[in-house]
């Protein structure tokens, strides 16, 4: 690859070769059945090639067509391991690498934003890029005045490639469906459409850093670099060292995937009311473990790094109280409550009837976490809750179809989804009650759960607790399980309780009619 694609039609040729290429597969396979060969090997195969034309074209393309393959990356965790395996790794490569800008390009692009005599900013600047994502790339340098430091530097052309490939990818969402089934594409490609603007604005993702860096700076958990530089184009930030997550889900010690998973709920949701600002794309590629001068522990002196702050959602007043006192309702048994704050917050549509008793049998099983003082996230819980709401035979499936998710609350419940995910991922086992009661407003009040409902959770915590062996073993079960480590997991299903939010299904119908409430989402992000 010598430049970013930048040409419309050249674009839109190479996006409409993944469906066409589906399909050529497709056919390919059904002759390898006739010509006598086992049709799950062969179905393997066509899943494995239909992955890796996914990462090279929308790898080599960038902008919005590898922003996508982020996405989608983050939400197949949990369908069936047979159906996101073969996907996996190709996917989850694009969370932290892509092939890289030329050095000319990149020399060129410090030129026109530092000057002619960039180079005398440095002491020293490495041309091959240490990460790559969808709209820019990040090198190792040595700032002037000693600073090891991370330049980002966007793609030349980005915003426009991103856009252009954002609506083009609308127009064949119903065809790209089969290559991670079970995500609906189209709501997805709509809100990563409407935040275009905001990532590619530098100046913006520096003051959202700047905001955090000073919040955390006497932080003794979570460490956020502070930004050096910044000028159109072109993000300077302090170099942070530390284990990338994906390598401790791959291959972390079960007391480096309890202190990670604990720290990265804690910024989850002390983020919003200690800043104003949700961090909005946690997938494992932003975040590192530091253990700093105590690698093998004491694990309460491990610290979070947080780096990639170009999307956030601006919540001044922090995480909505609604969600708090939902969750606090459900967890003492009021249905009616429940049912009366998700109706006055557009939850519940004023021409839909539900019984709230049903409504709360719905909710309560995602809410495990939140049940117990401490929780063992892990795939199986996830996958369970999916298939729960996903069966087109059960009252549950149709209850969720019948929920409605606000546009107020759409960047939030994916965040938190994410969130949950890499968790899982991580076989973690966190205290998420102590979060919830100290950093989400109408949560702690009187909260008093039911015995009832506390004991069933309590067993479960109880029969996951200790190694996370159960996980563990699926993190690492082989060298393709171990592809899975980048992945940044998330569920349109397994905590929509979080928000109080409805099935992967009703949020696409809300995500789908975000044009006709453009400003309504604009003005929740």
């Amino acid at each position: 690859m010598t430049d970013l694609p930048r040409k419309a039609i050249t674009r839109t040729a190479k996006l409409a070769a993944l469906p066409l290429g589906f399909a050529g597969r497709a056919t390919w396979g059904l002759g390898k059945r006739i010509g006598g060969r086992p049709a799950e090997m062969v179905a393997r195969e066509v899943q494995q090639r239909t992955a890796e034309q996914m990462f090279k074209v929308l790898g080599e393309l960038k902008g919005g067509a590898m922003k996508l393959g982020q996405a989608m990356s983050v939400f197949e965790s949990a369908l069936p391991e047979e159906i996101a395996r073969p996907y996996r790794a190709a996917l989850t490569k694009l969370q932290e690498a892509a092939p890289p800008m030329p050095s000319r390009t990149v020399h060129t692009a410090l030129e026109e934003r530092l000057g002619p005599d960039w180079p005398e900013l440095f002491q020293e600047f490495d041309d091959k890029p240490a990460a790559a994502a969808s709209i820019g790339q990040v090198h190792r340098a040595v700032w002037h005045d000693g600073r090891v430091v991370a330049v980002k530097v966007q793609y030349p052309g980005a915003g426009e490639a991103l856009l252009s490939d954002l609506n083009q990818l609308s127009r064949f969402a119903r065809v790209l469906g089969p290559l991670v089934p079970g995500l609906d594409v189209k709501p997805l490609i709509a809100e990563l459409r409407e935040r275009v603007a905001e990532e590619l604005d530098y100046e913006l993702e520096a003051a959202s850093q700047r905001a955090h860096a000073e919040e955390y700076a006497q932080d003794t958990e979570i460490v956020v670099p502070e930004v050096v530089h910044q000028s159109d184009q072109i993000l300077i930030t302090e170099w942070m060292e530390g284990i990338p997550l994906s390598e401790v889900i791959a291959d972390g010690t079960q007391e480096q995937r309890d202190r990670a998973g604990q720290l990265l709920a804690r910024f989850l949701f002390s983020g919003a009311s200690r800043t104003g600002l949700l961090h909005a794309d946690p997938h494992p590629g932003n975040f590192r473990l530091l253990t700093g001068d105590v690698p093998d522990g004491p694990p309460e002196r491990w610290k979070l790094g947080v780096l990639d702050f170009g999307s956030v959602n601006r919540l001044p007043e922090g995480l909505p109280e609604p969600i708090g006192i939902a969750l606090r309702m459900a967890l003492q048994g009021d249905a009616m409550g429940v049912y009366e704050l998700m109706r006055g917050e557009g939850f519940v549509k004023p021409t839909i009837e539900m019984d709230p008793d049903d409504l709360l049998d719905f909710l309560l099983p995602m809410l495990e976490p939140a049940q117990v003082d401490a929780f063992v996230f892990d795939r199986q819980w996830l996958r369970s809750q999916a298939a729960r709401v996903a069966d087109r035979h059960s009252p549950v499936y149709e209850l969720g179809n019948q929920l409605n998710l606000p546009p107020a609350y759409l960047l939030i419940h994916r965040v938190t989804l994410s969130t949950i995910g890499v968790l899982c991922q991580l076989g973690a086992t966190v205290r998420l009650r102590d979060e919830l009661e100290a950093w989400v407003p109408g949560f702690a009040e009187g909260l008093e759960p039911e015995d009832g409902v506390e004991e069933g959770a309590e067993a479960k915590a109880e029969e996951g607790a200790g190694t996370g062996e159960g996980s563990e073993a699926e993190v690492d079960a082989g060298t393709e399980e171990a592809t899975e480590a980048g992945e940044a997991a998330g569920t349109g299903e397994a905590a929509k309780a979080e928000e109080g939010a409805g099935t992967r299904e009703a949020a696409a119908e809300a995500a789908q009619g975000a044009e006709e409430k453009s400003k309504a989402a604009e003005t929740s992000a």
